[in-house]
């Protein structure tokens, strides 16, 4: 498996938008097994993006998709800037039913 974690600055008073924009592309990922985004409670225009593949080759190849592609372009320009960013080896997952 290949995770992801990486922390997002909105422009000010644009999270929720910047969220919806991330959330929208996010639907239909081949091989994505988990893919959150959560607000940083201690930074009101800070979100952190946690992903989980089954393979590095699976997130790359997501880039391309067509509702990532324009996900990207509509969040873009809400972005003020990027934070901490960490490449993982997710040991497993677990999900509530």
């Amino acid at each position: 498996m290949y995770g992801l974690i990486g922390k997002m600055k909105a422009l000010p008073g644009k999270r929720d938008e910047l969220a919806a924009a991330v959330l929208a592309g996010s639907s239909d990922m081949p091989g994505c097994l988990s893919y959150v985004v959560a607000k940083d409670p201690e930074d009101a225009d800070g979100l952190w993006v946690t992903e989980v593949w089954d393979s590095e080759a699976n997130h790359k190849a997501s880039l391309s998709l067509p509702a990532v592609k324009e996900s990207i372009a509509k969040g873009r320009p809400l972005i003020a800037s990027f934070g901490e960013y960490h490449t993982t080896e997710p040991l497993g997952i677990h999900s509530a039913k």
